[in-house]
């Protein structure tokens, strides 16, 4: 069945910038339009409709950065029967208009084509290998010299950035955290904070500061000239990052910050460079994190888009809750991989997705 769902995803791509119906997609593949519409559905978590509103709409974000089309050309291109039309669904998705991106390109949660029926995950990341950072490195290196401190999201890269010397001299800490599971506190790395947040990973104060307050120490220090946070696109990324960004405002720091956005293209990854200004952080970490409500203050698209996945996330019946119920069937590791692999925009990792698994089951 993967096969077959592969092969109508690969004609959605090949006409998505074309009208056609669903009967016609039928026709290609052999089953009745809405046989097509519910495997879709069943299979992916979202539906055909949707998935391709969100690969049209990221693909014209690219237009708007790498060419000179007029807007409304871009609009035309995609499908949007208007600029209007156009600015209010792409406003919708990224928080911003299409105008003030183009304007001032920001990083944005990439929207790639499904592949049901990749058989290796995104579990691991050999950044030695995938990325290219020799530019960033040079230019980090001639304004700070040594006095950076890279705060890399998860063990994984920490090791990695560490043992490989990406950086050079400067240093280099992990948040070893999941902030979007679980109650969360102020101020953020206080004795509070970590009762609250050990509590909600279910270990000992001691364990949740070996692990996570022992780690970051060198970040404490407020030594530093400029800080670069090394995050990904995803939920679990961004809303990491709003935690650090909020803590940097409660410490004052003044010093200069930079998100190296790090995101996946082609099993290839690739870094997208913003400078940070510090200012409201801490206002959205409260209204989202803390009283869970949409921020009253202006965020970048990438974290726009983290934030209103962490909301739905955070609600008992939400898209990846109704993937889970309707594969309840399929062994616990298949199911986890199939997660991982349809989304990624989510970015959590095995153990929340077990956590999420065992409450459906439970609520059945």
């Amino acid at each position: 069945m993967n096969n077959i769902m592969q092969k109508m995803i690969d004609w959605i791509e090949d006409h998505l910038v074309e009208e056609f119906s669903l009967k016609e997609l039928g026709s290609h593949m052999g089953y009745s339009p809405y046989y097509c519409s519910f495997k879709f559905h069943q299979m992916t978590g979202i539906t055909i409709k949707r998935y391709m509103s969100l690969r049209k709409i990221y693909l014209a974000s690219i237009d708007l950065k790498e060419s000179d089309q007029k807007m409304i050309d871009v609009a035309h291109k995609y499908g949007f029967s208007s600029q209007e039309a156009f600015t209010r669904a792409f406003k919708i998705t990224f928080g911003t208009s299409p105008a003030v991106y183009r304007r001032d390109p920001q990083p944005l949660q990439t929207v790639v084509k499904l592949n049901v029926t990749a058989t290796k995950g995104g579990f691991s990341m050999d950044v030695s290998e995938k990325m290219k950072i020799v530019a960033l490195q040079n230019k980090a290196q001639q304004q700070f010299d040594r006095d950076i401190l890279n705060v890399l999201n998860g063990q994984l890269m920490y090791e990695e950035f560490s043992h490989e010397k990406l950086m050079e001299h400067s240093d280099y800490v992990p948040l070893n955290e999941a902030m979007c599971s679980n109650k969360t506190t102020k101020p953020i790395f206080s004795t509070e904070f970590i009762k609250v947040r050990a509590k909600g990973h279910r270990v000992s104060t001691e364990e949740y500061e070996t692990k996570v307050i022992n780690a970051l120490k060198p970040l404490f220090k407020n030594q530093y000239t400029c800080i670069i946070l090394w995050f990904g696109n995803d939920m679990f990324c961004q809303i990491n990052m709003l935690t650090l960004l909020a803590y940097l405002e409660e410490q004052g720091f003044k010093g200069k910050v930079y998100f190296h956005m790090v995101k996946e293209i082609e099993r290839t990854f690739e870094v997208e460079e913003i400078e940070i200004e510090l200012g409201d952080f801490q206002d959205v970490y409260d209204q989202v994190m803390i009283h869970k409500q949409w921020p009253t203050k202006n965020v970048m698209p990438v974290m726009y888009q983290g934030i209103k996945l962490y909301l739905e996330y955070q609600m008992q019946e939400n898209e990846l809750t109704s993937y889970i119920r309707n594969h309840l069937d399929m062994p616990q590791n298949e199911l986890i991989r199939q997660l991982f692999k349809l989304f990624p925009q989510y970015g959590i990792g095995d153990l929340q997705y077990i956590e999420m698994i065992e409450k459906v089951k439970n609520n059945r």
